[in-house]
């Protein structure tokens, strides 16, 4: 029996070393289900100790009664416990292996999975899209910020697969080479990664200024043509008081200009800030300062165009309402002059004489008026303004000032003869 057991046993263990001799480990494919089926067969080589035991019992029963083939069954035993020593060890180790090639798989498909992230994200903030506008840099901003808090919460999965690596490193695994490899080249594409969104995020900082500065630039723009129109006008006033009304709201244009001179120049001083640390956006920066600088100074060659035109229009109508006045009062003096009676007596003649030098005392207190009025004229004449209709009142207003005097003369002679 023993030997027919012995057989039995050897041969079992045999069959058992083929199946814990191969290298299923190599395949990581189905890796847990092999880990099951191994701890299975574990369970089924302990459930089978027991022969080996029984074996003993046998084969030192019969040394011990000195059997004959006592040095045959000696040796048979001590093969039968090498061959299960090395069944255990072949069990221990490809158990070992197992797990290696298990935790392996792990790492590698957490490599896997944080370099694809890191590869997708990395389109992400390696495109040159920087918006049109500032409302579209404002979204992509925003789409970067939440890329951000992505990348934060992603650190912490790097950490996980460098602490796996150095794990695997410190028990010298047998994929060793591997792992640092890919450990390594994770670390790279995360540096990558990080530098590409420092880039990113700088771009997008100075996309956002340059954006900024465009939209004050093209409201600025916008205010300057929107009183453009206002100073295109040619309305210069129909009398005086149009004028004086066209002047005061003119006045109030100017202050205008005058607050929005201190935005052109903090504008200027904005673009040459931005030409210096945005080098790649220096021409569209200069273009638009440009742009802003030939608007503001056509606005404010028509501003002054303007107001010189509201002047000359207030000088104008001035003269005009001058000459009016002037040539009602000479009408309504030769109207007095002219309906004063001879006197039927001497004290009479004396009254009326009396009176009518009191009428002189009136023109020649309207001399200086008639001067005034004079000299505003021909400086109209020498601004060569409204000249032909200036001229014409000039010599109206002499001619209507002679017919005065002569009328005034010829009624002196008159009352005194």
């Amino acid at each position: 029996y023993f030997k027919r057991d012995a057989d039995e046993l050897e041969s079992w263990i045999n069959e058992k070393l083929q199946t814990a001799s191969d290298e299923s480990y190599r395949d990581p494919t189905n890796l847990q289900a092999k880990i099951q089926k191994h701890q299975a067969f574990e369970a089924e080589v302990a459930a089978h100790s027991n022969a080996i035991v029984h074996l003993d019992q046998i084969g030192y029963e019969m040394i011990n009664q000195q059997h004959f083939a006592t040095d045959v069954i000696r040796h048979r035993l001590d093969e039968l416990h090498r061959l299960w020593e090395l069944l255990l060890s072949k069990l221990a180790d490809k158990g070992l292996k197992l797990q290696q090639a298990l935790v392996l798989v792990q790492f590698q498909r957490q490599c896997d999975e944080v370099m694809f992230w890191i590869k997708d994200k990395e389109q992400l903030v390696a495109t040159d899209e920087i918006g049109q506008d500032l409302e579209h840099v404002e979204l992509l901003q925003r789409k970067f910020d939440e890329f951000q808090k992505d990348m934060a919460s992603q650190e912490s999965r790097i950490v996980d697969v460098n602490e796996q690596a150095d794990q695997l490193i410190r028990d010298q695994h047998p994929e060793l080479e591997l792992v640092v490899k890919r450990k390594d080249e994770l670390n790279e594409s995360w540096q990558r990664l990080r530098q590409l969104t420092l880039l990113r995020q700088e771009k997008l900082f100075g996309a956002h200024e340059i954006q900024r500065f465009n939209r004050d630039a093209n409201e600025t723009i916008a205010w300057i043509t929107e009183k453009d129109v206002v100073l295109s006008s040619d309305d210069y006033g129909r009398d005086l008081v149009s004028v004086q009304t066209l002047q005061r709201k003119h006045e109030g244009i100017e202050r205008d200009l005058a607050a929005l001179s201190d935005k052109v120049d903090t504008l200027g001083q904005e673009a040459h800030r931005l030409c210096g640390i945005h080098e790649d956006l220096a021409d569209q920066t200069r273009a638009k300062h440009s742009e802003i600088v030939s608007t503001w100074e056509q606005l404010k060659s028509k501003a002054l165009d303007r107001r010189r035109r509201l002047d000359e229009s207030y000088l104008l109508h001035q003269f005009l309402a001058d000459f009016r006045d002037l040539i009602s009062w000479v009408h309504d003096m030769k109207a007095i002059i002219s309906a004063d009676e001879l006197a039927k007596d001497v004290a009479g003649a004396e009254a009326l004489l009396e009176r009518h030098q009191e009428h002189w005392g009136e023109i020649d207190a309207r001399a200086d008026s008639f001067r005034v009025s004079g000299e505003a004229g021909h400086r109209l004449l020498e601004q060569n303004i409204s000249r032909d209709e200036v001229n014409e009142k000039l010599i109206q207003l002499s001619n209507e000032k002679q017919s005065l005097t002569a009328l005034w003369e010829d009624r002196r002679i008159l009352y005194e003869q």
